[in-house]
């Protein structure tokens, strides 16, 4: 789950990590008094989205004055922010956050994630802050240092040295940059983090250390565990069709292609949409069902395939292992007649009693095919599709 900057940093302030001086509004009547309260002579007005690049799209302003703040804020508070990370749709602005300005000499790259190779927590830092990582990793890799935590003695000082040498921190900079790291080890932890970023992290003209823009990730499957954390979730962030997916116990994620799938394991998912698109087909989203998939989550999955207006035809591939074929079956006859599904269903069912539930799908008078292997599935699915098309 992610959450906003305004979000991440009310939790860097509470680990000890300093954050520019600001405030968040939902409307631009608000706005200019937020400068009043905030003091100084510039201001910087970002749109609170859930994607990066906001800055090229337009979505990070300078002002001068609390006139020209309340101006920047209307304008942007409302509006379809489209970004590199961003579909063509973009997200939607509700939300800005005012920040007073400060003289930057350096701009860093800080951040705390899981690293799969080693199963640890990593830090990743960089002298080259305020681009893309993923660039600097391609173009300048020696740019990019790393720091590995041991789970049993935690961060240890000589690390936060060693990383501090490596940025060309000075002095008193090396206990700043020390209680920094300290504290997002803390929030990490505490809060069941999955990547905690500071890009850029500045470095004053007057020396100090200051997180200038910070995203945090967390583990969605430690949710339950923080309400706190789940309290700072904003759907209108999110695909619609996922949240609901989310609330039946679905895996849901939308794709730009016009075929269903309704599948039920991460792996035999992803397999069948690598087969659809070998067979020429382009699928409309990934789905997963879950092993005890049951009547009423086979209707959900129809309903949320049957609202994104792309899909033509839906493939059913169920493989009947915790339930039988023939439950499978009656299940996804009711669904489709509940539904009311008018566009053609291809179901490959393999696994326990599946010539019962085969049986159960021929001649059922509905717009329903069903398919002896994946291959044909596939092929079939593609076919139908295009011919509705």
């Amino acid at each position: 789950m992610n959450i906003h900057e305004y979000q991440a940093k009310q939790l860097f302030l509470e680990y000890g990590i300093p954050v520019p001086d600001g405030k968040s509004t939902t409307t631009s009547e608000n706005a200019s008094e937020i400068t009043k309260i905030l003091g100084g002579e510039s201001w910087v007005v970002k749109a609170q989205v859930h994607a990066g690049g906001r800055g090229k799209a337009g979505g990070v302003k300078l002002a001068k004055s609390g006139a020209e703040v309340a101006d920047i804020s209307k304008a942007m508070l409302g509006i379809q922010l489209i970004t590199h990370q961003t579909d063509a749709v973009g997200l939607p602005v509700n939300q800005v956050l005012i920040e007073n300005t400060y003289p930057i000499e350096r701009e860093l790259y800080l951040s705390l994630l899981v690293d799969r190779n080693s199963e640890r927590m990593i830090f990743i830092a960089s002298a080259a802050g305020g681009m893309d990582i993923e660039a600097v990793a391609n173009e300048t890799p020696e740019q990019i240092q790393s720091v590995i935590i041991n789970p049993i003695t935690s961060l240890q000082s000589y690390q936060c040295r060693n990383i501090a040498y490596a940025l060309g921190l000075k002095g008193q900079q090396h206990k700043a940059l020390e209680k920094i790291m300290r504290g997002m080890v803390d929030l990490f932890l505490a809060k069941d983090a999955s990547q905690i970023e500071i890009n850029p992290l500045i470095v004053t003209s007057t020396g100090e250390l200051m997180a200038l823009d910070a995203k945090i990730n967390f583990d969605d499957n430690a949710l339950a565990l923080h309400p706190d954390i789940m309290a700072l979730k904003d759907p209108e962030q999110e695909d619609a069709r996922e949240n609901i997916a989310q609330q039946f116990g679905l895996n849901y994620i939308t794709l730009e292609g016009n075929i269903g799938c309704m599948v039920n394991g991460a792996g035999l998912a992803m397999a069948t949409m690598d087969l659809v698109k070998l067979k020429g087909g382009r699928p409309a989203n990934f789905l997963d069902v879950g092993g005890g998939t049951n009547v009423e989550k086979v209707c959900e999955a129809f309903k949320l395939i049957l609202s994104d207006h792309n899909v033509k035809a839906v493939l059913v591939n169920i493989f009947g292992g915790i339930v039988k074929c023939d439950v499978i079956a009656q299940g996804i006859l009711a669904a489709i007649q509940e539904v009311h599904v008018t566009i053609p269903v291809v179901v490959r069912l393999e696994g326990t009693n599946v010539e019962e539930g085969r049986a159960l799908l021929s001649n059922t008078g509905l717009n329903l095919y069903a398919a002896d292997d994946l291959a044909h599935a596939a092929e079939q699915v593609v076919a139908l599709a295009g011919e509705v098309a």
